[in-house]
């Protein structure tokens, strides 16, 4: 897939306030950190379409982002952000869940996990919860090129050592890395090919 076309769309905390499900949808959500803006920014290949910042929990809102006039890409707030208040944990927690259950037209979530750590107990619990509420996603490690080659396999293979505890077998991933540019063209092959099967309901 080549994109032509990235625009921001709207901001908010309201799922009712979210455009008119109508095109095919993917959320990007991870831990705060995790290089999330930098990922999209990458993909859209513009590079300030999604706000970086080196201050963890920047992102405080569902940002919609139309793609080629064709598809939505959703920038969730970072989960597990230590220095959020309590009420705003409350906040995020309750409009993220309604959007992740409620959100027609979304067709995967890509949970963004650092490649250079172990697993971490909240990505593992927001794995199972997808699962458990059948919804479809795919991890995205990010980060990639900050290991080596040798590395990296062993980090791979670690994580599913973990997840292989217990699951039937290794959910769906892809490796990038948004200096590198690497797994973009993966990444967008993936979500080419998912929205054939976008139906409006």
């Amino acid at each position: 897939m080549k994109i032509t076309s990235a625009r921001f769309v709207i901001s908010n905390t309201e799922v009712s306030k979210c455009p008119k499900p109508v095109l095919p949808e993917y959320a990007f959500i991870g831990r705060s950190n995790v290089g999330k803006s930098s990922l999209i920014n990458m993909l859209a290949g513009i590079r300030n379409l999604a706000h970086t910042s080196a201050k963890p929990g920047k992102t405080r809102l569902i940002n919609h982002f139309l793609i080629n006039d064709k598809w939505y890409l959703a920038d969730l707030p970072g989960y597990g952000y230590a220095k959020a208040s309590k009420e705003q944990k409350l906040l995020f927690e309750r409009f993220i869940t309604e959007y992740l259950l409620t959100r027609r037209n979304l067709l995967c979530v890509f949970v963004l996990v650092d490649v250079r750590l172990p697993l971490q107990q909240i990505d593992r619990e927001f794995f199972e919860w997808c699962a458990a509420k059948e919804i479809p996603f795919v991890i995205v490690f990010t980060k990639a090129d900050k290991l080596g080659k040798t590395e990296l396999n062993k980090q791979l293979n670690n994580y599913q050592n973990e997840l292989l505890k217990s699951w039937e077998g290794m959910p769906r991933y892809f490796v990038t890395s948004a200096e590198k540019r690497a797994g973009r063209e993966e990444l967008l092959a993936f979500i080419g090919e998912t929205n054939r099967i976008f139906k409006v309901l």
